[in-house]
Formats: C-alpha cells, sequence, structure tokens
C-alpha cells in the first residue's frame, strides 16, 4: 500500500473544500477514497477534517481496520463492488455500506449486521446504474423502489442513494445521470445522496448530491 504525505493532504483537503464552495456547495459530506494507500490516509483524513473515508476492497479495509486508532478513526463507508461472500468479514468495521444494489447483498448485510433486540439500524446506501454501462456496480433505476422496501423489512436503514457518473465523463450525460438520481432521492424521501467524484464534483453538487468521494486529488496518485 502507498504512503501518503499529510501536509500534502491537508492543502489537497482545502483546494477541495474551496471548489465545493465555488460550486455552490453547502454541508456537503467529503468521503476520503483511501483505497490502495495505507493506514496514514485514514489518520490524514481524520486530520484534515473530512467527514469519512471510503474503503474498496475488503481485505485492504480488514487490514487497515486492526491498525487504526480508535481516537483517529472516521466513519468508514465501504464504496466498492461487494461479493456478499464478504460481509461477514467486514461487518463490524464498515458504518455506511454504499454499494448495495441487490436482493442477496441485503440479505447478508441484514444477517450479518441486523443485532436482534437492537435499535441501532445498519445504514445503507443503494447504488443506481444511472448510465446503464454494464460493467458498471448498481441496480437499475427501475429496481430502487423494490430494494428500498426489502431493505427496510429487514431491518436496514437506507439513508440515501449512490452512483458514480458515466466513464465518457461527457458533461450533458453526467448532468443527466446525476439529475435521475436525485429525483429518486426525493421520490424516497431521503437524506444522502453520494455522487461526484474529482472530474465531476462541480456537476454533482449542482443537481443535489451532498456527499462527494475524493481519492487521488487528495492522496496522490495510487501506487
Amino acid at each position: 500500500m502507498t504512503s501518503v504525505d499529510a501536509s500534502q493532504v491537508a492543502s489537497r483537503v482545502i483546494e477541495i473544500r474551496q471548489r465545493i464552495v465555488a460550486a455552490g456547495g453547502a454541508n456537503i459530506k467529503l468521503i476520503a477514497v483511501t483505497k490502495t494507500f495505507d493506514v496514514g490516509a485514514m489518520i490524514a483524513a481524520f486530520d484534515t477534517g473530512c467527514d469519512g473515508v471510503g474503503e474498496n476492497y475488503a481485505q485492504e479495509l480488514i487490514a487497515k481496520s486492526s491498525a487504526l486508532p480508535m481516537a483517529k478513526r472516521l466513519p468508514i463507508h465501504f464504496i466498492g463492488r461487494l461479493q456478499s461472500n464478504k460481509v461477514k468479514s467486514i461487518a463490524e468495521s464498515v458504518d455506511v455500506w454504499q454499494s448495495v444494489d441487490r436482493v442477496d447483498l441485503i440479505n447478508e448485510i441484514a444477517k450479518r449486521c441486523v443485532k436482534a433486540g437492537s435499535d441501532i439500524r445498519p445504514k445503507i446506501m443503494l447504488q443506481v446504474n444511472a448510465t446503464d454501462e454494464p460493467d458498471k456496480g448498481g441496480c437499475n433505476p427501475q429496481e430502487v423502489s423494490q430494494l428500498f422496501d426489502l431493505a427496510t423489512t429487514k431491518g436496514l436503514e437506507v439513508v440515501g442513494l449512490m452512483t458514480v457518473g458515466p466513464t465518457s465523463n461527457e458533461p450533458q450525460q453526467t448532468q443527466r445521470a446525476f439529475r435521475l438520481v436525485r429525483k429518486l432521492v426525493d421520490d424516497l424521501g431521503l437524506k444522502q445522496c453520494s455522487m461526484g467524484m474529482t472530474g465531476d464534483l462541480e456537476i454533482a453538487i449542482a443537481e443535489g448530491s451532498t456527499m462527494i468521494r475524493i481519492g487521488s486529488a487528495l492522496f496522490g496518485p495510487r501506487g
């Protein structure tokens, strides 16, 4: 895993926050994507005032969670494509499951994370494939309502929706995709809308994102 320069991370966080403000964003959550970087990236994200960290790989998250001091721990968002058989191994580490897009994953998270007699409901976000790209994770927009109902029935708290912009980065296509997901968020009465990364955060904020996911623009090139 790649190490980071904490002082550079601090200046880059300021730059991203300035871009958010310039785009008209207010109260936008900044999720620092720490995949492929060592535990120092998680600590730097905490020290620079990020709102959470995003991890993509189960084995990497397990390794870093065990090395992360509790005093430096931000909420951990799992944002990668997830096999249901990996849920058990990271259930104790994840605070928000952002990439939930199918029935078997909902069932497995409920099985591993819902505690009998507890009022605390595991937090998930449903990932929507708003660009109809077959290689992207996410459910079909028409499936969102059904998955929302199932997750709620299973004892999970759907806090919002998540999407990834089009691979083409074409502005009009990006705008359409983000606008569709924001409408679904509003239709379901949800609070969080996780969309926007380094290259398209301005469009995401204009279309109603409440949470952006930034990696290399904070930590530098991945090794």
